[in-house]
Parts: structure tokens; C-alpha cells; sequence
């Protein structure tokens, strides 16, 4: 079923390399790429002596509590929530950062310095930072799958997606023997993470005693079938816990993107500023900020969202330039975009969920 949820998506990841130009702008525009991983490069010269993963070792963490790492940033109208608390612990998987030219294999090498300065520079910093609130957050390097593997049907896309999960599966053992100390547990994904975040679920957590330990999930840039889970469910409102949420955010009037209109299921998804899962507008005044080229800068009222079928729609993001921005599809900003809103309500999961859990 984890290969079929990439399948479902391949369509949209298909959409976005035909609009390669153009996501590139979106990437200077929305600040999902960064120029800065080059500079950082000789924090990432480390080998694996098999070509694996050891999670023993720090290097194979993009973030980690007992690292300095980009998921410590924050907004500077944000930083004065920095607290030592860490009341839960996320435990985030990254998207597709492994875009080079098809000719350099299936899977990302684990100890590629440009990749990994990439990746941590990149979404680690821009999404992972999101859920740094009270948490300690967790992200595991992995043998990511190519970008091309969301559209290729041959047995070596499947075996690259399953070699991903595989250090998924590891890194998460890990966790759970090594590091985690039964603390509360956050599920933070996005796309081809969502795709493996979405597998863990079911192998850890439904029907075994960990789903007591699961304040949230949040599968974001997926469409995530209402029949995939059993066991959990949506969350229905911005205090549950043990469910999930999740969404893909798209231009407010965009009819029935092709790839969507292929889909033969209903998919969850969740307004990220109301936290429901009906058609209500949520107008941009509730939008308490996101993070665009600038890091550090915390913009309000970017934009609004509403529901509408199997995918979130948002008016065009407000910001100085944005007449350049000409794509409907604004996949890579599914979290920037919502910064602020998503960081509100993750502290007040982990609320609700300790005020439940209290013994």
C-alpha cells in the first residue's frame, strides 16, 4: 500500500518537473531551496563504510536534540518561544531533495555532502523549525527515492521506494529503543516523507500499544484516502489527538487539476488554519504567519484557505513580486505557507494530550 500512495501522487510530481522553470522560481520566491548549503559543506564529510545508514551515529541525523541544527531556527518574531521543555518528541521525514539528473541512480547516496547540506538547508530549516516548539525533533537521513521514481511504474521505482522505508523503518527502531524514553510522538511528513510516514503508521502504531503514545500525525502534500488507515482516523477539529491532518495547497479557482481529477477516492483533507475538515473559509486575518524567501521575516495574511474536493485551496500568495508567480500548484510551500498556524496548533495538541495522558 506504501508504493500505491506514491502512485496516487505520481501525476502531481509528473505536473511539477514539466513546470521545472517554474518551481524553480517559486523556490527563490517561497524560500523552499536555499543558497546557503554550499557554504556549509564541510560539516557533511562523512562515509559510510556499507553505503548505509547508522543511526548510532549523529551524522545520520539531519536533526537531532543533542545536534545544532537548522531545525533550532527560528523567525525572529519567534524566538522568544524558545523553551527547554520538551514536552514530545517529532519525528520528521523530509521530501524529495534528490532531483539530479536521472543518471545518478534510484536512490540518494547517504553521505552525499552537497545532498544533505541541500536537504538540511532547505526543508529541514523551512519545515522541520515549524515543530521545534517544546519538542525535540528528530529527522533521519535516508536513501531517498529519485524525483522520478513518482512517475516510473518499473520494478526499480518500486525497490527504491522500498529501500527508502527501509532506513525509515531502522531509524525509527532506533528511536524507539535509543532516544524516545516513552516520551509523546509526533508524525510530521511531507510529500515523498508523507509517502513513508504513512507506511510507519501502519506498521508501529495502528492497533499496537503505540498509538497511545501518538498526539498527531501531519501528512502533509499527499493525497491521503479516507480508507487507507483503520484504526486512526482525521482529526476532526484543532485539539484532537491520536489522528491525523494533512492537505495540498493549490490556487483558490483551480478547476480540477488533471492528476486530481484522475482520482477515484476521496481524500482527507484538513483547512491548516481552521483545523476542520469542512468547506469553511478561513480568511487570510487568521493566517498568523508564514515563512517566504526571508527566513527570519514572519509574514501575516499571506493567504487564506478553504476545502474544496480532494485539495486545499488558497488566494495567491500575498507577498512584493508575487505577479511572477504564475504556477496554480504551490506544493512546495504546503507548510511555509501555514508557519505560523501550524506551530500554534502542534503546542496545542501536545495541550490537550498531556492534560489526557496525565496520570
Amino acid at each position: 500500500m506504501q508504493v500505491n500512495l506514491a502512485a496516487n501522487f505520481n501525476n502531481v510530481e509528473k505536473k511539477v518537473l514539466l513546470q521545472f522553470v517554474l518551481l524553480v522560481l517559486i523556490c527563490l520566491l517561497l524560500a523552499s531551496c536555499s543558497k546557503k548549503n554550499h557554504a556549509h559543506l564541510s560539516r557533511y564529510q562523512f562515509k559510510s563504510s556499507n553505503g548505509q545508514p547508522d543511526y548510532a551515529n549523529l551524522n545520520y541525523w539531519a536533526a537531532h536534540p543533542w545536534l545544532h541544527d537548522p531545525s533550532d531556527s527560528l523567525p525572529k518574531a519567534l524566538r522568544h518561544q524558545i523553551q527547554n521543555d520538551s514536552s514530545a518528541d517529532v519525528f520528521f521525514l523530509y521530501p524529495t531533495t534528490f532531483t539530479d539528473k536521472a543518471d545518478t541512480g534510484w536512490n540518494a547516496l547517504i553521505d552525499d555532502a552537497k545532498l544533505n547540506a541541500k536537504t538540511d538547508y532547505s526543508t529541514i530549516l523551512y519545515q522541520a523549525s515549524a515543530f521545534n516548539q517544546n519538542t525535540r525533533v528528530f529527522a533521519p537521513r535516508y536513501r531517498q527515492a529519485h524525483y522520478r521514481s513518482f512517475f516510473d511504474k518499473s520494478p526499480e521505482s518500486v525497490a527504491a521506494f522500498n529501500m527508502a522505508y527501509e532506513d525509515i523503518k531502522a531509524a525509527f527502531t532506533y528511536y524507539l529503543s535509543h532516544l524516545n524514553k516513552h516520551k509523546p510522538i509526533i508524525i510530521v511528513a511531507h510529500s515523498q516523507g508523507t509517502v513513508h510516514a504513512a507506511h510507519l503508521l501502519k506498521d508501529f502504531f495502528e492497533g499496537k500499544p503505540l498509538m497511545d503514545q501518538l498526539v498527531c500525525a501531519y501528512l502533509i502534500g499527499m493525497p491521503l484516502p479516507e480508507t487507507y488507515f483503520t484504526a486512526l482516523k482525521p482529526c476532526q477539529d484543532s485539539l484532537g489527538t491520536g489522528c491525523f491532518v494533512g492537505w495540498r495547497s493549490f490556487k483558490k479557482g483551480y478547476i480540477e487539476p488533471d492528476f486530481v481529477a484522475k482520482e477515484n477516492f476521496k481524500s482527507i483533507v484538513t483547512n491548516p488554519i481552521t483545523w476542520k475538515l469542512d468547506a469553511e473559509l478561513a480568511p487570510s486575518s487568521r493566517n498568523t504567519g508564514s515563512v517566504l524567501k526571508n527566513f527570519s521575516k514572519l509574514k501575516k495574511g499571506v493567504t487564506n484557505a478553504q476545502i474544496h474536493g480532494n485539495v486545499l485551496w488558497v488566494r495567491k500568495p500575498k507577498f512584493f513580486g508575487n505577479f511572477l508567480l504564475t504556477t496554480k500548484n504551490y506544493h512546495i510551500a504546503d507548510i511555509n505557507l501555514f508557519y505560523n498556524n501550524i506551530r500554534q496548533n502542534m503546542a496545542a495538541r501536545i495541550s490537550a494530550y498531556l492534560q489526557w495522558h496525565t496520570p
